[in-house]
């Protein structure tokens, strides 16, 4: 077998002769990358079955790079394989020295990796999910103390407190927000509402629809509906607006610089989404209250009055303050997730991206968990 190079001349070529249970191989020509994947394909198509010993004719190499050393050494491996032995004659010392640095180089290709049974594979994903999630809570919770001791620094020492981010956050996390959070919870209001009645119609109780928007919106509805939207709308923010810090090294400067980030970054957004959250909800359980009692006046032809009288001796004052109550706890928690994943970001975009929607979901999850033991608290000490 002979390459054929672009003027016609045999480039590289390889000549197999069986001698019983030896095989002789006489190499030639030009042993390079640019006909390597020729020489390859006839080497491949080499008969090793029976041999016992090979000899390689390596005089005849007019030149050897790494490409063909490994065709070479490649074969070789096969007939030791086959338990062959192989005898290497011929070669040039510049050759044999290139052989020998290719073979000390030389990588075996791996066999593919065992398939593991489902039940071991499923194992493994929850114990490493599960140990992600331990040492995740490891340091949320190491985050948390500093976070405590930082704030009530600042509040011992009022002094230290950035006004100027306060009162940006109270603007964005908290006016701003008035829109979406009255939009939402007037509209929460409305399929309470509709569905309680369409419920309560069966049994001719429509009037108890009062009850059940005001209780449901005071205890439980306002104060979700305003978590969830502050979690996705200021938590994210929060997140992302350290990370991308992070990303641009400006959180390295301020230590460089001597800043404290915690005081400078998280002191102000937690402090002001805890004052804002009680106001959020106050405002969403009216406009939740006032959704309701639209629905009832067009669907029941209840009126205002009406409305209010019946939700006078339906709801006593601890159902207000049981959904109020919440509201600095959910506000602490999503400010304290948001800017704890905000300091977990890499130097990536990516990676500012990914801790951002973590944030999220982590906020939201930790407030319905939180929500569902805050319940049960209230109902039992008779709230």
């Amino acid at each position: 077998m002979a390459i054929q190079d672009e003027t016609g001349q045999a480039a590289g070529w390889c000549k197999a002769r069986r001698d019983g249970a030896r095989l002789l191989l006489a190499l030639g020509g030009r042993w390079t990358v640019d006909t390597a994947g020729k020489l390859d394909a006839a080497l491949r198509a080499l008969d090793l079955a029976g041999v016992s010993r090979g000899e390689f004719d390596l005089s005849a190499l007019a030149a050897l790079d790494t490409a063909g050393a490994w065709l070479i050494l490649r074969t070789k491996s096969d007939l030791e394989a086959k338990k062959a032995a192989v005898a290497m004659n011929g070669a040039s010392p510049t050759h044999a020295a290139l052989l020998e640095t290719v073979a000390r180089q030389h990588v075996t290709i791996p066999p593919p990796p065992k398939r593991l049974p489902w039940i071991i594979v499923f194992t493994e994903r929850v114990g490493m999910g599960s140990v992600a999630l331990a040492a995740n809570a490891r340091d949320l919770l190491n985050f948390l103390g500093l976070t405590v001791t930082v704030c009530a620094r600042a509040l011992a020492k009022p002094w230290r407190l950035r006004t100027a981010p306060f009162a940006g956050h109270i603007e964005h996390d908290g006016f701003d927000a008035l829109p979406i959070v009255g939009l939402l919870s007037f509209l929460i209001g409305v399929v309470t509402a509709y569905q309680g009645a369409d419920q309560l119609a069966r049994f001719g109780a429509q009037i108890f629809t009062v009850n059940i928007v005001a209780l449901g919106v005071l205890r439980e509805m306002g104060i979700l509906i305003t978590a969830i939207i502050v979690a996705g709308r200021s938590g994210s923010a929060f997140t992302a607006q350290i990370g991308t810090m992070k990303v641009n090294e400006e959180v390295d400067a301020m230590r460089t610089i001597g800043l404290d980030p915690i005081e400078v970054l998280v002191v102000p957004r937690v402090l002001a989404l805890v004052l804002l959250m009680p106001l959020l909800t106050f405002y969403a359980d009216i406009m939740g209250i006032l959704g309701g009692a639209v629905m009832v006046g067009i669907t029941l032809d209840i009126s205002l009055g009406d409305f209010m009288s019946q939700m006078k001796s339906a709801v006593h004052i601890t159902s207000f303050w049981v959904g109020l109550v919440k509201a600095p706890v959910f506000a602490f928690v999503i400010a304290l997730v948001g800017c704890f994943e905000g300091f977990q970001v890499t130097q990536s975009a990516e990676s500012v991206g990914r801790h951002t929607t973590k944030a999220v979901v982590e906020s939201v999850f930790l407030v319905i968990v939180l929500d569902a033991f805050l319940s049960i608290f209230f109902s039992k000490i008779g709230w």
